[in-house]
């Protein structure tokens, strides 16, 4: 959610951002929102002047009845009264539009960064750089789920019979390889000063709405029947909530968080599910980093973090590509955002693993997240990104260490995590 005085003060600034957004049908929400708080400022000044004029009344109706005018400082009393009842049918209004307010407020989308690439959709991101060589075997590798049921790995028809599509059961060094790669991670980010975190896996509606907008949370989130708690799309969202409603002190910032969490997500609209393999599913697992910081120093995290997970994919001898998100491709909170893209040997093309994003204060405003300054109270900028994904991520190791016999090289960053294994084959 953006400052209000960006409306106040640039609203031309705002209506610029919405086209570049490609979102012209929210170009009138500007002007509404405008109109609207006009009037909530003119009504705030009106029960301000009302109450003045109350303590006024009051303090003369003491007078009056020290001086033994009890007619005349009962009649003043009726005045009050009247005043109360303006007040109480003002404040009743005030409420009013600031709920109509702040419910446009967060639909208005976050002001991008002047370097995003203006574009539609997806298709008119750019590539910024790749990362380790694009190598593709001269035998032929085949789908990832066939791999795993080679190696006894991967049994989604079970899971088909249990939960339905978009379910598996992993099974073996296969599921062994899967918590390996998460572990990995974990301890990457230990060892990047990260502080590790388990957080809730649930969470109430106001910290969704804090965190995402209503557009995503209808499209990802899965509701609990009768009770106000959602099931994570990913650990971002409780981790935000962490701090909902907190002043933090500005020598405790940065905050820099790498939490473990299994995702729900419902995979609807146009991807889809599918039907055997692991690309889309309605559960999997990850590991995060969120940050919160100065806004001074957003840039500086942003690009440390999507860094670490170049770092994190070739140290699993996986080549990657960094895309920069353009306009149309960005939801409505995000400043800016890059996407890393693993390399599929099968495919011989990359496929989106993570994405780093920067949302400004839009975050933080909404969940009333403050830190105090010498300067006063600000709001901090949250950042998060994703270390790994997996099974998604486990795809590229399988894939890109897939070896001629049928086996899986396993990479050396791993073996501890596997017993000492060195790879995986047909038993």
């Amino acid at each position: 959610m953006i400052d209000i005085n960006l409306i106040r003060n640039n609203k031309e600034l705002v209506k610029g951002n919405i086209k570049k957004k490609f979102q012209n049908e929210k170009l009138e929400l500007v002007d509404k929102v405008q109109d609207l708080d006009i009037e909530n400022r003119k009504v705030k000044v009106q029960i301000d002047e009302l109450r003045n004029k109350r303590n006024t009344i009051s303090d003369e109706i003491g007078k009056l009845m020290r001086e033994g005018k009890k007619d005349e400082g009962l009649a003043k009393k009726d005045e009050v009264g009247k005043i109360n009842e303006q007040i109480k049918l003002l404040e009743e209004k005030e409420i009013e539009l600031s709920e109509q307010i702040k419910k446009i407020m967060m639909v208005i989308p976050n002001i991008i960064a002047d370097d995003v690439p203006i574009g539609e959709d997806d298709s008119k991101n750019v590539e910024l750089e790749r990362y380790g060589d694009a190598f593709v075997p001269d035998y032929e590798i085949p789908y990832h789920a066939d791999i795993c049921e080679a190696l006894n790995g991967l049994d989604k028809e079970s899971a088909g019979r249990t939960s339905g599509n978009g379910f598996y059961y992993l099974v073996g060094d296969i599921a062994r390889l899967h918590e390996a790669i998460i572990a990995y991670a974990r301890d990457f980010m230990i060892n990047k000063g990260f502080t590790y975190c388990i957080p809730p896996f649930m969470i109430r509606s106001d910290v969704v709405t804090g965190v995402m907008s209503f557009e995503e949370m209808e499209a990802m989130m899965y509701k609990i029947e009768g009770e106000d708690l959602y099931l994570i799309g990913t650990s971002e969202h409780s981790m935000m909530g962490k701090f909902k409603g907190q002043m933090l002190k500005e020598e405790d910032l940065p905050q820099t968080l790498t939490s473990y969490s299994p995702c729900f997500r419902k995979e609807g609209g146009a991807h889809g599910l599918e039907e055997r393999g692991l690309y889309r599913v309605h559960q999997f697992e990850k590991q995060e980093m969120v940050v919160l910081c100065k806004e001074q120093d957003g840039m500086d995290w942003y690009n440390k973090m999507w860094q670490y997970t170049v770092e994190f994919f070739r140290s699993l001898d996986v080549p990657v590509r960094t895309l920069e998100c353009c306009s149309g491709d960005l939801a409505d909170l995000k400043v800016k955002s890059c996407d890393v893209e693993a390399w599929s040997p099968r495919q011989q093309k990359y496929y989106e693993v993570g994405s780093c994003s920067i949302l400004g204060d839009a975050q933080t405003r909404r969940l009333g997240i403050r830190y105090k300054s010498s300067e006063g109270n600000k709001y901090p900028f949250s950042l998060n990104n994703t270390v790994v994904a997996s099974p998604r991520g486990m795809i590229a190791v399988i894939e890109n260490n897939y070896q001629k016999d049928g086996s899986i090289k396993i990479p050396k960053v791993l073996q501890p995590y596997m017993g000492g294994k060195d790879k995986i084959e047909k038993k």
